[in-house]
């Protein structure tokens, strides 16, 4: 991430937080097309060659005794596995591929936007939107499959009073289809706003007078933003969870 700061007129400070976000491209200065190479696709494909290189490089040994990097890949196996089987029962697990990705993506996607210079692809909600999108039409269309007509008896309260029940359908529906839009915007509004505090002090770091407050502050938050990096993995894939049991188990 950038930390520039300068003065303007020799008097104001000048910073910019959310000229981290700017797309550009790798070449040239030209616009910006859908086939144009951009700092988005650097990051991105790098996010993909770091998953790779740990489930596939670092683990083809497939030691009894596993290493280090080894071990980190078992864990997160582990750990994602789990988390669908608890959630959406062992129904779920069959879909466990698809949630293994994306838990990846969006992890490794945070935490290399976190080095300097980097640029954090999960900061957009383009790259958000597709992913949250992406959950809605796939868990929509498990749903219809497996159920037909019968999953719409997940917007049906039948346990509500008969009165209350096309209120309730109604909400229901309402609650259904702004899942894609929370689901992205969540991930993406809480990656940009960390990125863009720690910016913010560290445009304050060039003065010298609360300069050691700044570096604290941008070391505390850094700190966080490491733990609100793996948060935000989780949530958005136990999130996918969630409504995938809804699509497999539809009844209320």
């Amino acid at each position: 991430m950038a930390t520039e700061a300068h003065t303007e007129e020799g008097s104001a400070l000048v910073f910019h937080p959310l000229d981290q976000f700017i797309v550009k491209p790798l070449f040239g200065d030209g616009p910006v097309q859908w086939y144009t190479p951009t700092n988005v696709t650097l990051w991105m494909a790098l996010a993909v060659l770091a998953i790779v290189a740990l489930f596939v490089i670092g683990t083809r040994g497939r030691a009894i005794v596993p290493t280090r990097v080894q071990s980190v890949a078992e864990v997160m196996y582990g750990f994602v596995y789990k988390m669908i089987e608890d959630v959406t029962g062992h129904d779920g697990v069959k879909y466990f591929p698809y949630i293994m990705t994306l838990f990846l993506f969006i992890l490794f996607g945070n935490f290399l936007g976190l080095l300097p210079k980097s640029f954090t692809t999960t900061s957009h909600i383009a790259v958000t939107a597709v992913l949250g999108f992406g959950v809605f039409f796939v868990v929509t269309a498990i749903g219809f499959i497996k159920h037909g007509f019968h999953f719409l008896g997940l917007f049906w309260m039948s346990d509500a009073p008969l009165i209350l029940r096309p209120i309730i359908a109604i909400i229901e529906v309402i609650s259904y289809f702004v899942r894609p839009v929370s689901h992205s915007i969540r991930l993406a509004g809480n990656i940009m706003a960390g990125h863009a505090v720690i910016k913010v002090f560290a445009g304050f770091a060039a003065i010298a007078a609360i300069s050691p407050v700044s570096v604290a502050a941008i070391t505390a938050i850094y700190g966080l933003e490491v733990l609100v990096a793996f948060i935000q993995a989780y949530v958005f894939t136990i999130l996918t969870c969630v409504y995938l049991k809804d699509a497999l188990h539809p009844g209320h």
